[in-house]
């Protein structure tokens, strides 16, 4: 019952969410010639999630991953868990945003309204550099058939995925959380946690200005080290 109230609270702020949305287009088109009638709604409270892949899951989740058979969902479920960026972000990621040889990810606007400059840990730059060898013509690092050009939320792999590890009640935005919290198991302060993930907040926002990247770059390539570790994946050195 719990889950229940916690899924019908979510659901029903994102339809009180639309709804504003649609009535500030129709007022804006002189459709509505009345105020916004959502606006002064009371949202419901929605319970924080903090469900994120434990030490014991890695494994399971690593060998899964290994063996999905698309590779398409398979590098953008990785890089998603390596960079900790936002699902929207990595689904329409372009080359000209990528700088290989600084390691960096430029991302001109994020969920936030602010751009965030991500530190590719060296397995993401692996992967990405398969895939730039193997899609040199494509303006989109997950090109797609669709109508936006790029990979649309793959729902039915991800649950083939959880399925094939045996993992529950795990989402595609929990890999954004996984890496965070894998940073400050391996002792990565908050002020770098936020900015390696962009997070906004009025007492935060100061300290993140202050911080390069370097040690933001050092924490991400720490963390999820530690959790290939954790998935028994074996790393070999670069060459």
């Amino acid at each position: 019952m719990a889950k229940i109230r916690e899924h019908s609270a979510y659901a029903a702020n994102r339809l009180l969410a639309l709804l504003s949305i649609l009535f500030n287009k129709a007022i804006e088109f002189g459709l509505w010639d009345k105020t916004n009638p959502v606006i002064g709604i009371k949202k419901f409270r929605e319970q924080s999630r903090d469900r994120f892949l434990q030490s014991d899951e890695l494994p399971r989740f690593f060998q899964a991953l290994a063996e999905e058979p698309n590779e398409d969902i398979r590098d953008y479920i990785l890089l998603s868990l390596l960079t900790g960026a936002r699902k929207s972000n990595v689904l329409a990621m372009k080359w000209e945003q990528i700088n290989l040889p600084r390691k960096e990810w430029r991302i001109p606007e994020t969920k936030n309204g602010t751009p965030q400059t991500i530190t590719l840990p060296k397995e993401a730059l692996k992967m990405l550099k398969k895939r730039r060898n193997r899609l040199q013509n494509h303006y989109y690092v997950f090109p797609g058939n669709g109508n936006k050009g790029h990979l649309i939320d793959p729902k039915r792999g991800w649950q083939r995925i959880l399925a094939h590890a045996g993992i529950q009640d795990l989402r595609i935005h929990d890999l954004r959380r996984t890496l965070g919290s894998w940073q400050a198991k391996t002792g990565a302060s908050l002020a770098i946690i936020g900015k390696s993930l962009n997070h906004k907040s009025p007492m935060t926002t100061a300290i993140y200005a202050r911080l390069d990247l370097d040690p933001v770059g050092e924490s991400v390539e720490k963390a999820t080290k530690a959790m290939l570790k954790a998935a028994k994946i074996n790393l070999e050195e670069d060459k």
